[in-house]
């Protein structure tokens, strides 16, 4: 599976001044580095608790599992909680796209967020791209406390970081506190 962000998140100039105010900078000089540690902190958020913190449309590629081959023929996307599929297409070898008719998949949604989908005709599609949005909040202001405050740490932590070369590949402590409730655990 291949996932690809095709519309990610806008991040509002009020996030960028929260982080300024963590870190006591009053000038607009790093904005964009301080823009790229709050994306940072967010992919690094989505995978430590294994949610995507803000609503942005993704596209996964699979390979084709049609029923007749496999128990059920479920697939479950990678990426949660799922909002909404929006459309299946069949990916040709030399790689041209098709777009699927809805008679060609099935969709299901979970209580937990998880997307599954399963192919009932494909053709001679080996791939298919599935697209869909997903996240837990739809913009910055709107997501749970603890995992804004996580992000923001983490982000600060990047910040203060950047010229000593403390090159920690986890977390800092506070950082997990926040985030523990959220993570989830997938048994592969």
């Amino acid at each position: 599976m291949k996932r690809a962000v095709l519309a990610p998140a806008d991040l509002p100039a009020s996030a960028i001044a929260e982080l300024k105010v963590w870190l006591g900078i009053n000038t607009t000089r790093e904005d964009a580095l301080l823009g790229s540690l709050l994306s940072a902190s967010l992919d690094i958020c989505e995978a430590y608790t294994g949610v995507r913190p803000i609503l942005a449309t993704c596209e996964e590629v699979w390979p084709v599992r049609p029923i007749a081959f496999t128990v059920t023929g479920w697939q479950s996307l990678s990426t949660r909680p799922i909002e909404t599929i929006e459309a299946v297409d069949a990916i040709a070898l030399d790689g041209t796209r098709t777009a699927l008719s809805e008679e060609a998949y099935e969709i299901d949604l979970d209580a937990d967020g998880t997307g599954r989908f399963r192919m009932v005709d494909v053709g001679s599609a080996r791939r298919v791209a599935v697209r869909f949005t997903a996240g837990l909040a739809n913009d910055w202001d709107s997501l749970p406390d603890a995992i804004r405050q996580g992000v923001m740490r983490l982000a600060a932590h990047h910040h203060r970081m950047r010229d000593t070369g403390g090159g920690d590949t986890v977390p800092p402590r506070a950082v997990v506190a926040l985030w523990q409730p959220w993570r989830r655990m997938r048994i592969a």
